[in-house]
């Protein structure tokens, strides 16, 4: 890990992207797209982010071959791209300089006067998301990188000519330590990636590295006792947030003024500030807030700007995401792939006013099925009804590994476990009821068995 290049884009107007209908890499190419870069890019795929940057005038060919790398400066992948892309083989062999996304994100990042780089195990793109309807809403025109679609703007992302850049930062393979925070937000340090870390102390110790980072401010959750050790003796200035314990940004008289929807007042160093009532379910989604809140607050919203921008905040896309229904059973989707983000989830999902609860479960990667197998079995009997899908390995070889879908099965008393969506589809919407709440999981695709839920 190299940290920030300063340099990576001296003497460059040409960038390639392979990979460019991603949505990690839409925010990017609209920024450099805004600021004067000549772009190309290249896709397996179509989509609403390939006919975006169509519209936007950037060429992109689809399918990836040598040839689409020629004349360019610098190539740009995606972390899914494999090592034998002819793309990547090309601009070796004519001695371009190639970068995962994670390290143009750093750059980009480091532009503006004021990147706001938030993290955390869980709750980072929702944070992120809330952040920049605050801001944008106030009429700050921040710039945002974001893990998931904000309706506000329809994008996982915007070019703004502000000072400030709203970032989602993932701990993944130590992708954030490309940043230099001006502002760091870290939401939670929860046990999870451990096949890469090893360890939750060298888990701790990366994220601790990440703090370490920040010029002006870290903005910590003062309840979660990893964020508290991560940070015990880091000298920087540290802006707290919690609900069980005073902090500077302080949750108080919670009400829960319908199931699992949460209203409550926010106290700023010992003054009563603002009454938040959230429209997105879930008690977890009262720290997220207090972080965007801080966040925002920081940068001169005022309490009315940060209470409106989070009163109209609906959700980021796959989180907790409303599809539609289908002959009375509502379909919804999130991006839940951990224990803890799932037991929210599905904790959220029990106490709303739906008749039974169907959990439809995509594991991803091996690695962590394996690692938290009786974690995932418990939290995912709190649905009624539990619908698994094979274990989307990524780029887990499963030979590697010695488990399946039906270890999980075994240990949740009436589940069942299909190997295509197309069954998961039909055996859903013959059995679930009126009244029903069908909500697909995983970070994977299995978002496409509950578009297909919606059209059967």
């Amino acid at each position: 890990m190299n940290g920030f290049n300063s340099d990576l884009l001296n003497g460059k107007t040409k960038l390639h992207f392979i990979g460019i209908g991603g949505s990690g890499m839409f925010p990017l190419v609209e920024i450099l797209h805004a600021v004067g870069y000549e772009i190309t890019g290249s896709d397996m795929g179509e989509g609403d982010i390939l006919d975006r940057e169509r519209a936007m005038g950037i060429p992109v060919s689809h399918g990836h071959r040598a040839e689409n790398v020629h004349g360019t400066e610098l190539v740009v992948y995606s972390a899914a791209i494999p090592s034998d892309n002819p793309e990547l083989a090309e601009a070796e062999r004519l001695g371009i300089p190639a970068v995962e996304r994670s390290v143009l994100l750093g750059y980009v990042a480091n532009t503006y006067p004021h990147p706001i780089c938030i993290a955390g195990t869980h709750g980072k793109t929702t944070t992120t998301a809330m952040t920049a309807q605050i801001m944008i809403s106030a009429g700050t025109d921040a710039s945002a990188i974001i893990g998931g679609k904000l309706p506000l703007i329809d994008a996982y992302g915007r070019y703004g000519a502000g000072r400030e850049i709203v970032v989602e930062a993932c701990e993944y393979h130590n992708t954030f330590l490309h940043l230099v925070p001006y502002v760091s937000v870290i939401l939670n340090v929860d046990a999870d990636h451990l096949e890469f870390f090893g360890s939750m102390d060298n888990l701790k110790q990366s994220f601790r590295r990440f703090a370490l980072l920040t010029e002006h401010a870290i903005v910590a959750n003062l309840d979660d006792a990893n964020t508290r050790e991560v940070l015990k003796n880091v000298d920087r200035n540290v802006i707290t947030f919690g609900i069980d314990t005073p902090a500077d940004y302080h949750a108080v008289h919670i009400e829960e003024y319908r199931p699992s929807f949460f209203a409550f007042d926010i106290v700023e160093k010992g003054v009563p500030t603002a009454h938040i009532r959230l429209a997105v379910p879930g008690r977890h989604n009262i720290y997220n807030a207090l972080a965007a809140y801080a966040c925002a607050a920081m940068f001169g919203c005022t309490s009315e700007q940060c209470k409106s921008g989070l009163e109209a905040f609906r959700g980021a896309g796959r989180r907790f995401e409303f599809l539609g229904e289908v002959n009375g059973v509502t379909i919804a989707d999130d991006y839940a792939h951990h224990p803890a983000e799932l037991e929210a989830t599905l904790t959220s999902a029990a106490k709303m006013d739906y008749r039974k609860v169907w959990a439809v479960f995509q594991p991803f990667t091996y690695s962590r099925t394996q690692m938290l197998l009786d974690d995932f079995a418990r939290v995912l009997s709190i649905a009624d009804h539990v619908v698994l899908t094979e274990i989307m390995g990524s780029r887990e070889k499963a030979e590697d590994y010695n488990i399946h879908t039906e270890d999980l099965a075994a240990k949740i008393p009436g589940s069942v476990c299909f190997s295509t969506f197309e069954e998961v589809t039909d055996y859903v919407m013959k059995n679930a009821q009126p009244g029903d709440l069908v909500i697909t999981l995983g970070c994977g695709d299995i978002y496409k068995a509950a578009k297909m839920m919606c059209r059967s």
